[in-house]
């Protein structure tokens, strides 16, 4: 408003040159834009929906003024046009908008074709063949990527009323291609279950402006399952069936009656399974699960009770054996005396069909297992290991002397997430070895359990103090409960050397609920403060200049900041920006791609953000870490190199599948050591402030430990030993064959 007065429509037509902010949750952009006059640049503002730079827009809007940065147009609506102009044209194709195009080859076509060039690609692409240094394959490719676009176009126009972003309408094309119109009127919820990035919200949205009335059954179970996944991303496998239809309610605004009704048919039909199990109560509740989590746990608890239990034995060589004699000569071997509780342990794993293995850091589970291995070799034994990150497989590689593998490429895990080894097909082995297994979420233990060979031993080796799994379930402490069947050992002996460390001291007296000792430390610190913003500043300034100066370590390869949470000023999302904008600055000659609110520079830290079984040799899953090493404007890609030395290739459209990875939530860095952790801890995280949180932050820390922020904030994290309630049903299958 001005003076009372509404701004008038108007038209701007003009060439997007950059990107200065964008919010990837809202789609509100801030740009700048060339109009084409001679001028500068014009500051536009908006949500412009994936439009990228190079882009010749036609915006509707009003022209408005801003206090802090003057005159600005606010965008309501655009549409891309294409330019008319040899310049406009030059700088249209040479963006990277077309795949197979960047700059130099934009310079040769426009050269050749002048301002013609557009209308040759749209209606005689093979005329393509006759400018220089552009072969057959280069012209076949550009001519797909042309019409592609403009497909993808079509259903980008169609989607952007509704308020879908680019890159989804991308993969909405990718998946249902000339289809996609058709899928998004009438299924609109089957977006929801097959399009990677588009939840029950997204998907509603797009249902009720092509028409589906709120009360639809279609509306209502899409949402009822919509409750159940949401709620396997806390953990749970199953809703008690009051609190998921209260949830549900909630979520859709209708009468329970209309979603008790709905429930009902889902049950009939078999797209969720309702079912009596104890809660933590003992006391029977009705349990609604998705299909895939009710089968896994009844699938995994079955597995276990037949592996441990089966007749045959393939390391029957310790049934009897002289103990004395087998510990002795590994004391000869090692130099080192297992305590009783690690004898305990080896004795269990090369005995026991299926076996436990669980303690804090500086306890000598390390030491154990190796042992373990070491014995097993002695005798022959087929020995397999695994652990479910690249990191930790990486040092259980180092520990033992023998590959290990993560558990997604030792059972070779296929798009739509099959095994190649299962029950049919078993991995060769007479010991598998399992390390980090408090990361085992329910559906990943029950594939691993199901490639067991039978009379094979499993170890599962893991700390089960840590947060559980990101996945659903918490398997590992379901299988060490008392009425558990699968035998376990605890390690509770902190050894000497590690009781020098102040990160592994420390680590223990926070799960015992005391304060860390901060005095006298040299490993470990606190950097007071309590503002939280001035926290984010202090903890970039801690990253980059302070622990390289003090201690020589590398920011971006030995030091890791791990927060409780992704929002606020402390939390991952914004000291990512500040610390790439430290590390990793722009520059001339640094190549970059922007995407959502994010830049992506090559020498980013990156982590990998859902499962992509189509991707890798074996796919690359949730957590996978690396660094873009490359970034080709003119194939628009991107190439990671991930922690296991993998090179994968993304399309720009894919990039919402990456996220930066200087800082992560601790939930992410779970199965990763990291030679310093630094970790802010502020009231502004309050819900979070978890002893179980702190704690797997603190062991993840091989040599360092840097705490940002206030005391109120540590001890109140010390104090909550609150560690999440869980809705699982393995432990009660576990207990009752």
């Amino acid at each position: 408003m001005a003076g009372g007065q509404p701004f008038r429509t108007a038209v701007l037509e003009a060439v997007l040159e950059r990107i200065t902010y964008a919010n990837e949750e809202t789609g509100y952009t801030v740009a700048r834009v060339d109009p084409g006059r001679g001028g500068d640049l014009v500051t536009v503002v908006g949500s412009l929906l994936g439009a990228q730079p190079g882009e010749s827009l036609r915006m509707e809007g009003r022209w408005g003024s801003h206090p802090q940065y003057g005159r600005q147009f606010q965008v309501e609506n655009y549409t891309t046009v294409l330019p008319a102009t040899v310049q406009g044209i030059r700088r249209y194709l040479g963006s990277g908008l077309v795949k197979g195009i960047g700059p130099r080859i934009a310079e040769h076509i426009v050269g050749h074709f002048g301002v013609e060039a557009l209308d040759v690609i749209e209606q005689t692409p093979e005329r393509l063949i006759e400018v220089p240094k552009l072969g057959p394959k280069r012209t076949k490719l550009i001519a797909e990527a042309w019409e592609e676009q403009k497909a993808i176009k079509e259903v980008m126009v169609f989607l952007q009323g509704i308020e879908v972003s680019t890159s989804l309408a991308v993969r909405i094309y990718k998946k249902y291609g000339d289809a996609s119109i058709g899928v998004v009127r009438n299924e609109p919820y089957r977006l929801a279950t097959d399009v990677w990035g588009i939840g029950f919200k997204t998907a509603d949205t797009i249902a009720r402006a092509v028409g589906i009335p709120h009360d639809s059954p279609q509306r209502v179970k899409a949402g009822i399952q919509f409750t159940l996944s949401e709620s396997t991303g806390d953990g749970h496998c199953y809703l008690p069936e009051d609190r998921l239809i209260a949830e549900a309610v909630k979520i859709l605004q209708v009468d329970s009656s209309l979603v008790i009704e709905c429930l009902a048919e889902l049950v009939a039909e078999e797209g969720v399974v309702s079912d009596k199990v104890p809660d933590s109560d003992g006391e029977a509740v009705t349990a609604v699960y998705l299909v895939p989590f009710h089968r896994a746990e009844i699938s995994l608890a079955n597995q276990s009770r037949t592996l441990l239990n089966h007749p045959t034995d393939r390391m029957a060589a310790f049934a009897d054996v002289d103990w004395d004699v087998a510990l002795g000569w590994l004391k000869s071997r090692t130099g080192t005396e297992l305590a009783a509780e690690q004898e305990e342990a080896v004795k269990l794993a090369l005995t026991s069909k299926v076996a436990v293995l669980t303690g804090g850091p500086g306890c000598g589970k390390s030491f154990t297992v190796a042992s373990i291995i070491t014995l097993a070799a002695a005798k022959k034994a087929k020995i397999v290991l695994a652990a479910p990150t690249g990191r930790a497989a990486k040092r259980l590689t180092e520990l033992t002397g023998h590959e290990a593998r993560t558990v997604h490429r030792l059972l070779e895990l296929k798009p739509g997430g099959d095994a190649a080894y299962d029950k049919d097909r078993p991995l060769d082995c007479d010991l598998l070895v399992v390390d980090e297994a408090s990361m085992l979420d329910l559906l990943l233990a029950n594939k691993l359990a199901k490639a067991v060979p039978p009379g094979a031993h499993l170890l599962l080796v893991g700390d089960v103090d840590q947060l559980p799994s990101v996945g659903a379930g918490q398997v590992l402490r379901d299988l060490l409960a008392e009425d558990s069947p699968i035998p376990s050992v605890r390690l509770t002996h902190v050894f000497r050397q590690a009781q020098q460390s102040g990160v592994v001291t420390n680590a223990h007296r926070v799960n015992s609920g005391k304060p860390p000792l901060l005095d006298g430390m040299t490993d470990f610190f606190l950097f007071p403060c309590d503002d939280t913003e001035v926290t984010a500043e202090l903890t970039v300034d801690v990253v980059a200049n302070r622990i390289p100066r003090k201690f020589g370590m590398d920011p971006r390869r030995d030091v890791q900041v791990l927060t409780p949470m992704h929002r606020g000023p402390a939390g991952a999302g914004n000291l990512n920006v500040r610390l790439q904008a430290a590390l990793t600055p722009a520059g001339e000659g640094t190549p970059e791609r922007r995407f959502g609110g994010r830049i992506f520079r090559v020498g980013d830290k990156v982590t990998q953000i859902r499962n992509n079984y189509d991707k890798g040799a074996n796919g690359v899953f949730n957590g996978t870490v690396g660094v873009i090493t490359g970034l080709d404007p003119e194939e628009q890609e991107l190439t990671v190199r991930t922690d296991e030395d993998e090179e994968i290739g993304y399309e720009f459209a894919e990039l919402d599948e990456l996220a930066h990875a200087y800082a992560v939530t601790v939930h992410r860095s779970q199965g990763s050591e990291y030679p310093c952790a630094v970790i802010p801890v502020t009231t502004s995280a309050w819900m979070m402030l978890q002893r179980n949180l702190l704690y797997t932050a603190i062991t993840r820390a091989k040599k360092l430990v840097v705490l940002v922020g206030s005391r109120k904030a540590l001890a109140q994290a010390v104090r909550n030993a609150s560690s999440g309630h869980r809705h699982t049903g393995l432990r009660h299958r576990l207990a009752s064959p």
